[in-house]
């Protein structure tokens, strides 16, 4: 079904960072951004997917045809006397885990936009959330009346659509980025564990990265807002997110890299409408972490693998715990 990139990962890019020793799929896709669970607003879940982007955000790829799959897995928790709305009803003393699997395919155009790289693609989203609650039946009330609960499921999210233009100037790479969550996956009507969120969204962020080949030294940034519109099922309107992530790493060798990443989160306006019993619910977050990539070639075709762990805290009307990310990324076809 793939076939080999018709020349070498460096001969094909022409780009310093992948003289450097990265290749090609080491920045594939840097537009998607990713979605999912992503622990903020309505569910305490919000679109854009934090730590989906890091080292190489600020990177386009060369034109062609590029897939990633990442293998997410998320485990966190909400405890003491904190409340979070879920589906149209209102939980405490949360535990949750998420695995999931994100496969993204992206192709750049061979011609250029405003002087530099225009990329589109989709993402598709699968997996199984967990969730073990109580479910309040009067949360706004002294000793609130409830039961424990639990759900759990296989279930398709929401695809979403993404385009970015990006530019490059020496070491210097950097690029804007749109994403549309699409509502047409499996929404649970009613149930706790969602990994679709039955509503329209989209995300505007902007991302850089400086790549020094000679010294292996890279240093990348991504911010953006994500604008949300309502669940008809449960008449919630998520606020407006601000979310930004940071990665700075170094080449130990033209295979190996290692490096630091994190993420911030802050909900910048509350969540409204019927649904919203615990009023605006705005949230906020922050995770460090580490990161570890490994490139290698498949014949002609330059492979990049990378793993990710992200521990949150500071964090308010949200899940707290540990994200952790696999992903391998290649391109199908390198244009000449």
């Amino acid at each position: 079904m793939t076939r080999p990139a018709r020349r070498s990962a460096a001969s094909a890019a022409g780009a310093a960072g992948v003289r450097a020793g990265v290749p090609l799929a080491a920045a594939v896709l840097v537009c998607a951004g990713l979605a999912a669970p992503a622990r903020a607003a309505e569910n305490g879940v919000g679109f854009y997917l934090l730590g989906g982007r890091g080292p190489m955000a600020g990177y386009i790829p060369p034109p062609g045809i590029y897939v990633q799959n990442d293998v997410y897995y998320y485990d966190g928790s909400l405890g003491g006397n904190r409340q979070l709305p879920s589906g149209g009803q209102v939980l405490a003393a949360v535990n949750a885990q998420v695995a999931a699997d994100f496969l993204t395919a992206s192709w750049v155009l061979p011609a250029e936009v405003l002087g530099g790289n225009l990329a589109v693609g989709v993402i598709l989203p699968a997996g199984q959330p967990q969730v073990a609650a109580d479910i309040l039946l009067n949360p706004t009330q002294v000793g609130p009346i409830g039961g424990r609960a639990s759900d759990t499921a296989f279930v398709f999210g929401d695809p979403v659509a993404s385009m970015a233009l990006g530019w490059h100037a020496g070491n210097w790479h950097w690029n804007i980025t749109g994403l549309l969550n699409i509502p047409v996956g499996d929404y649970r009507e009613g149930e706790i564990a969602n990994l679709a969120f039955h509503r329209v969204a989209a995300d505007l962020s902007a991302a850089v990265t400086w790549l020094d080949p000679a010294s292996g030294w890279e240093v990348s940034a991504a911010a953006g807002f994500t604008f949300n519109g309502t669940n008809p099922v449960t008449d919630y309107t998520t606020g407006t997110e601000f979310h930004a992530e940071w990665a700075v790493t170094k080449m130990l060798t033209k295979q190996l890299s290692i490096g630091i990443v994190g993420y911030y989160y802050d909900q910048i306006t509350g969540d409204s409408g019927p649904g919203a019993r615990l009023g605006p619910f705005e949230g906020r977050a922050t995770a460090l972490g580490g990161t570890l990539a490994y490139n290698f070639a498949l014949g002609d075709t330059p492979v990049s693998t990378r793993i990710k762990v992200y521990r949150e805290f500071d964090v308010v009307h949200r899940l707290e715990g540990t994200a952790g990310y696999f992903t391998v990324a290649f391109p199908l076809m390198v244009m000449k």
